[in-house]
């Protein structure tokens, strides 16, 4: 079975060489990039993997054109801000040799803003990264599911996760994510009521903090569950504000 790690791109430049480091033991490693403009492109080559350029139009279609791009039996998604240790790509490439599945759920230890997050469904985070090609497709624009034939088994290494430097880039990207998710829900036809922005915004808060346990991580926890609750109030006030869709 030959695996080849997946990495999507668009100006990781910072990230990308430490990223492709951590997965040399893959059979192949191919950096599938979004025109990047600022090294990413040139600091991968200079590493010695594979460079596939492709146009960004979600993030959905860039990973199923990836998988159609990619020749592998087994492809591993990681994304440049991520690392994967030894010990997981050691029980990968067990894994994939098990015929009773056709994809493996990662879990990923997250570290927002340096910090170590394990509350607020943060940890295990699980991801869906490792598919068997030919058995899977991604749908949603964003926040993307993968649509298996055949059924996935779990993993017990995580993936290492050091997303958001900082505070504000967080807010920036639960905004831009926020945009992207209320698109997809209005061209499904959902039509909120007057008053759905506050209780999803309730109701998120209370997932993240309480179900969700955020507040094992103190003061951190609880401003990312507010963060998020903001974020579902920020998709549906503009799902309210978008027109209908033909």
């Amino acid at each position: 079975m030959t695996l080849a790690v997946v990495i999507l791109t668009y100006n990781e430049a910072a990230f990308i060489e430490a990223c492709i480091d951590s997965v040399a033991w893959a059979d192949r490693v191919v950096v599938f990039d979004s025109f990047s403009d600022d090294g990413t492109v040139e600091r991968a080559r200079a590493k010695g993997v594979e460079v596939i350029q492709h146009p960004f139009v979600d993030y959905a279609a860039q990973r199923n054109a990836a998988l159609e791009r990619v020749a592998a039996d087994w492809i591993f998604f990681v994304d440049a801000d991520e690392r994967a240790t030894p010990e997981l790509g050691a029980e990968v490439r067990e894994a994939i040799r098990d015929p009773r599945y056709v994809g493996w759920w990662v879990p990923r230890r997250n570290y927002l803003f340096g910090r170590l997050t394990c509350g607020g469904g943060w940890w295990p985070d699980y991801q869906l990264r490792v598919l068997r090609r030919g058995c899977a497709r991604y749908e949603r624009p964003v926040h993307e599911i993968v649509v298996l034939a055949g059924e996935a088994g779990y993993l017990k290494n995580p993936l290492l996760h050091h997303n958001y430097d900082s505070p504000q880039e967080f807010r920036d990207k639960q905004r831009r994510y926020a945009r992207w998710e209320a698109e997809a829900l209005r061209a499904a036809g959902v039509r909120p009521k007057i008053y759905t922005p506050w209780t999803m915004l309730v109701r998120e808060f209370w997932r993240r903090f309480v179900r969700l346990r955020g507040y094992v991580d103190g003061l951190h926890g609880l401003r990312l569950a507010w963060w998020m609750a903001l974020a579902t109030w920020e998709t549906y006030r503009l799902v309210r504000r978008l027109p209908p869709t033909r």
